[in-house]
């Protein structure tokens, strides 16, 4: 919430009492004038807050701060691409899905398997917005730019904020401090993910929020539910703070916190027990039996240690609440972050828990709101010691992300010989992808997947019922095998019984095999 006065409030915005003013010897006791004593100006805790900067001043950091991620997002996206690097299957799904999406089709997504429909997987219609971009670049790198821009346009939100609350300088260094923070340099690394909507819409939502403009902030919260199922919890969350913030503020609107509750909340139930199941081949919502309910249920103190029971866990929960400047944990916004610290440590996949990857994009938005709400509250605190570290969260929140910095995939941008190198592999990956014509029906793994689903139709290697491919191909390095075949032909015969495979490009790891019968 910008300061737009000197008065000073409560933690919750209600006005607070002036401090007493102390009493005075009557006149010509001490030489002084009592009147004069008393009417003295009472000194307050808001003129820790700098003047909002105006003009220029006001957008150029941030500016600078967001064109700058976005080159460096893109930069480095472009050269993972060139070095032929996929970290996982879903640049490849996510590709598949904005191709058919740009010839207004359902999203069938063979990777996924034989006629799968990917809102059966997860529940995400927002992204029938890719086609526009895709239909006018259709490229699996489009998928990557657009996140990088998506991401950029989130950190100038936060960023314009900051400079609000903390002035130019100070505002512009944290805005710098979250287009570096993990949760986004990690999603940038591990390629695109339906989270890249859901980033600058909770930017968007949070600072909505702290500017105290209720509505604005519960409309671009509500998409949420659009983007992800689980996001539907985090939208219930966010109602409840909306609702808390807004308590006796906005008597025309009571209870618009408490209906966005409702909204998302409904949502994730209606997605997760109908919708998806609904489109799902199996007739269920896939990832609902990987955390325990029942279990929980039963040992309900379990919902506590299941928090802490493991380290990478306890090392996101410290690097959250440190990128706050530790502030953030006076903020009620944090809370927003709850539902997705519970979903990914309940559930029993190990990649989950850690800071990297792109499972905590969306918990940036929330930790750098809660950093600039706790500033401001602890501005109005009656604590003296809060109102002088006021002062300093900022700072110690740049200073972590800073340091952090050299850890995470982003360093690589500053190491010439590591992602500016073209691969050792690179000659050997162009010419196996040009051996396989347009529009054949390939099979794959991993390892080159992403760069044959713009112009073939791609079939994983790890699901069964298949139909035949035209070709089958094996990165034997880089494919995700433990071992690898060693020969893809006579893999692929033992595959697809009845047909005759044989070898057409064997180099660099790189194995092709094609029908031929």
């Amino acid at each position: 919430m910008a300061v737009t006065d000197d008065t000073t409030k409560t933690p919750d915005g209600a006005p607070a009492p002036a401090e007493p003013t102390v009493p005075t010897e009557p006149d010509g006791a001490d030489g002084t004038d009592a009147t004069a004593t008393a009417a003295a100006p009472v000194v307050d805790s808001e003129p820790l807050a700098p003047p909002e900067p105006r003009g220029v001043a006001a957008w150029a950091g941030p500016l600078v701060v967001a064109l700058l991620a976005a080159a460096t997002y893109v930069t480095y996206s472009v050269l993972q691409w060139r070095r032929f690097e996929s970290p996982s299957w879903d640049l490849g799904i996510f590709t598949q899905l904005a191709r058919r999406y740009a010839h207004l089709e359902a999203p069938i997504v063979t990777i996924k398997g034989d006629g799968f429909n990917l809102l059966g997987d997860h529940f995400h219609p927002l992204l029938t917005v890719l086609g526009v971009p895709y239909r006018l670049f259709p490229h699996a790198l489009t998928l990557l730019v657009v996140q990088g821009l998506l991401f950029a346009a989130s950190t100038y939100v936060v960023g314009r904020h900051a400079v609000r609350l903390l002035g130019a300088l100070q505002g512009t260094l944290v805005g710098a401090a979250y287009a570096v923070s993990f949760g986004l340099v990690g999603a940038v690394a591990a390629q695109f993910h339906e989270i890249a909507f859901a980033v600058p819409l909770l930017a968007l939502s949070l600072v909505a929020l702290l500017r105290e403009r209720w509505l604005a902030a519960a409309l671009w919260a509500a998409p949420l539910v659009f983007v992800k199922e689980d996001l539907g919890l985090t939208v219930a969350a966010l109602g409840l703070v909306l609702w808390w913030k807004m308590r006796g503020r906005d008597t025309q609107r009571p209870s618009l916190g408490l209906w966005l509750t409702g909204w998302g909340f409904g949502w994730t139930v209606l997605s997760t027990a109908v919708l998806i199941p609904a489109l799902n081949t199996q007739d269920q919502w896939d990832y609902g039996s990987r955390i325990d309910v029942v279990g929980i249920a039963t040992h309900p103190w379990t919902a506590i240690t299941l928090l802490v029971d493991n380290g990478s866990k306890i090392i996101t929960l410290l690097l959250l609440v440190a990128i706050t400047g530790f502030i953030g944990v006076r903020s009620p916004i944090l809370l927003v972050a709850l539902p997705t610290i519970m979903w990914r440590f309940y559930a029993d996949n190990g990649y989950y828990y850690g800071h990297t990857w792109h499972y905590s994009a969306v918990l940036m938005p929330v930790a750098f709101a809660a950093l600039l709400d706790g500033v401001l509250l602890a501005r109005r605190s009656p604590r003296p010691w809060l109102r002088r570290y006021s002062l300093a969260a900022a700072p110690v929140a740049v200073a972590v992300a800073a340091m952090l910095v050299p850890q995470l995939d982003v360093a690589r941008l500053g190491r010439p010989d590591d992602l500016w190198a073209q691969s050792d592999r690179a000659v050997e990956a162009r010419q196996v992808l040009a051996t396989i014509p347009d529009d054949a029906t390939v099979e794959t793994d991993i390892g080159l997947m992403s760069y044959l689903v713009d112009r073939t139709d791609v079939f994983y290697v790890g699901n069964a019922n298949n139909p035949v491919p035209d070709y089958v191909l094996i990165d034997q390095y880089g494919g995700g095998w433990n071992p690898a075949p060693n020969d893809a032909a006579q893999y692929a015969q033992d595959r697809f019984a009845g047909t005759t495979f044989r070898i057409v490009y064997d180099a660099g790891g790189f194995q092709l095999a094609q029908r031929t019968s």
